[in-house]
């Protein structure tokens, strides 16, 4: 069997990365295409190195564009790939555009498509990442969920059961390996003088909070309301186009610790020893489920249902009263809880089903 993997975004590449090593573990006839959809492969070669995985064959330098743009030149490069590869299968990961135009190109020249993390929904369709998902599932083959609750909103939309598995997510099995990989690499606490437990983390990037300056403003007085209640920094690693926009607007960070982006590594540190997270981000609502740190979504709806039902997060919106309320209860509620995301081997199960199927 060969497969083909297909990643495009900083995020696909670590939910991605235990399947690389699980094909390299078991010697299998595969190759990996990155699209470039955020960045240039240039940028993106030392997020390989640092995660330890195999540079990709291919890479088609897509950078950024219209989603129409952007999903139409990923289309055509990937369509190329597949009539010159003949791959078996391809296996896409999330509700990116890169995600849309893979499932899209394999599909119409009869490739198998699998989906990982196949299911997700907010049932929000003003989210370019809800119709990228909703589409995917629904021209794959085989479908990874990674719970039963996935499972159902797949089988509600009237996909076949037999196309279905229970996987659990891959970015458990990303957060323990690579969080291993990053403690023995150093130590971000003691590079940037912070004590674990006492700090706040800070990340958003969404469209919806990046781009509308009453949204922004909200959410910062927020931020800067909890830093003033706590005394307690707030660590807000900011992406270059929320630092123009913050700029653009004219808002002042004083009362927030802005720093350099971190890599993944450093990152994982940073959510495993904050004392709350919050963030706009699907992929930090898990990875601080996973290590066991509460999280308050700056969002009014989830993709990630389970993080709510569990008890590791909360939906506070941006209003700055709703971000402070929300504060407080995660403070003082639960500090742990069952982790809905799997065991650790969704990388294994989904490969030995590709084998099977």
């Amino acid at each position: 069997m060969n497969i083909f993997i297909i990643l495009g975004t900083r995020p696909e590449i670590i939910k991605m990365s235990p399947l690389i090593r699980e094909c390299e573990k078991r010697n299998l006839d595969y190759f990996v295409l990155h699209t470039g959809q955020h960045y240039s492969f240039e940028m993106d070669k030392a997020f390989f190195d640092d995660l330890e995985l195999p540079k990709p064959a291919y890479n088609l330098e897509i950078g950024s564009g219209s989603h129409a743009e952007q999903t139409g030149k990923i289309m055509v490069g990937i369509e190329k790939v597949i009539l010159d590869e003949k791959p078996d299968v391809v296996l896409v990961q999330g509700d990116t555009n890169t995600v849309l135009a893979g499932s899209l190109a394999a599909s119409k020249v009869n490739i198998k498509v699998g989906h990982v993390e196949a299911g997700l929904r907010s049932y929000d369709r003003s989210m370019p990442e809800e119709i990228n998902r909703v589409v995917a599932d629904h021209v794959s083959n085989i479908l990874f969920a990674p719970t039963e609750l996935s499972k159902q909103n797949l089988l509600k939309e009237g996909i076949e059961e037999s196309k279905i598995f229970v996987t659990g997510n891959t970015i458990v099995d990303a957060v323990f390996q690579n969080l291993e990989i990053s403690n023995n690499k150093g130590n971000v606490l003691n590079d940037l003088k912070l004590k674990s437990k006492e700090y706040f983390l800070l990340t958003f990037h969404r469209a919806e909070n990046v781009d509308n300056r009453e949204q922004m403003s909200k959410l910062l007085k927020g931020i800067s309301m909890i830093q003033k209640e706590y005394s307690m920094p707030v660590v807000f690693p900011v992406h270059p186009r929320t630092e123009k926009r913050i700029q653009e607007f004219g808002f002042s960070l004083e009362d927030i610790t802005s720093i350099r982006p971190v890599s993944f590594l450093e990152f994982l540190q940073l959510e495993a020893n904050a004392r709350l997270v919050f963030t706009d981000s699907g992929g930090v609502q898990e990875e601080t489920c996973i290590l066991g740190t509460p999280c308050i979504t700056l969002r009014d709806n989830t993709e990630r249902p389970e993080t709510l039902e569990v008890g590791s997060n909360i939906l506070a919106g941006v209003e700055s009263d709703r971000i402070m309320q929300s504060a407080v209860k995660m403070t003082n509620g639960k500090k742990s809880w069952n982790n809905p995301f799997g065991d650790g081997k969704a990388a294994e199960k989904i490969i030995d089903t590709l084998i099977i199927e």
